[in-house]
């Protein structure tokens, strides 16, 4: 089971990504924990990620968290696809980068 970190401004707009990435997961029959967090809360949810997902609004911190909480993988949620709430798409991604 891998288990998936979303990050945006307050936690709320990526709830339904969360949701549709559930649902696609589900689908494929693919194992996932998935939450969305504020950004203020980080600390308390990136190391147990296998990866943290950060909203487009906020794709400018990627570097700053990769140095903040080294080791641990960040991705940027591409903006169409978070605009679309794609989760079937950034699911994938989330394999292609895990290698799942």
């Amino acid at each position: 089971m891998r288990n998936i970190v979303l990050l945006c401004n307050m936690g709320m707009s990526t709830s339904l990504m969360v949701k549709r990435m559930c649902q696609a997961a589900e689908a494929q029959g693919y194992e996932i924990k998935c939450a969305a967090y504020p950004f203020a809360d980080a600390a308390k949810y990136v190391y147990d990620a296998d990866i943290v997902l950060v909203g487009p609004q906020i794709a400018f911190e990627v570097p700053n968290l990769e140095k903040k909480y080294a080791g641990v993988k960040f991705e940027a949620i591409n903006m169409q696809d978070y605009g679309r709430m794609n989760g079937e798409k950034v699911l994938n991604r989330v394999k292609q980068v895990l290698g799942d």
